[in-house]
């Protein structure tokens, strides 16, 4: 997500300064988008954000069953651990903390995956709607664009904002 933001304010930037640019003389037409109803709400934002929950959900339920292992082995060491040689009281404690460290590599690599799939998903997407989003505003013959929460705007009449415009456009190209 955090790179769909920074592709929009380097966007809205860009736009700033184009706008600068222009002769005091042109008029500016200015108007606001709501990115994360975007992505919340169009079908392919929709579809993102589900691939998301699942690998998620996926991941979670792998970790549930690495803990339950763990749990099992605890529970049959502390069961045997007076009736069992030494010997295999060492080959259990032993077993127990090599479970431990695969979960911890596990979370690690879990949490590593979902950031590389969150990046790979969010930057797919905004490879998908930046151009919906300039072509919106060349159609509306706007100047400026700005990120309607991200920008520091704290005013936009609902007239401006182009959101609904943009999700109905993105969910008709897909």
């Amino acid at each position: 997500m955090n790179m769909f933001r920074l592709a929009i304010r380097t966007t809205v930037l860009a736009a700033v300064a184009l706008a600068l640019a222009l002769p005091a003389a042109a008029q500016t037409q200015v108007a606001v988008i709501d990115v994360q109803r975007v992505v919340t709400e169009s079908d392919p934002g929709k579809e993102v954000m589900q691939n998301l929950r699942a690998l998620s959900d996926a991941k979670a339920q792998e970790g549930q069953a690495l803990q339950q292992e763990l749990a099992s082995l605890q529970d049959q060491f502390n069961k045997q651990r007076f009736t069992v040689s030494e010997e295999r009281q060492t080959e259990m404690s032993k077993e127990i903390e090599d479970k431990q460290i695969a979960i911890r590599r596990f979370q690690d690599d879990a949490q590593r995956e979902l950031q590389e799939a969150q990046r790979r998903e969010l930057g797919g997407l905004e490879e998908k709607i930046l151009p919906i989003i300039n072509q919106v505003g060349q159609e509306r013959g706007l100047t400026l664009i700005f990120n309607k929460f991200q920008s520091g705007l704290v005013y936009a009449d609902e007239a401006v904002d182009i959101t609904d415009q943009v999700i109905t456009r993105f969910n008709t190209t897909q």
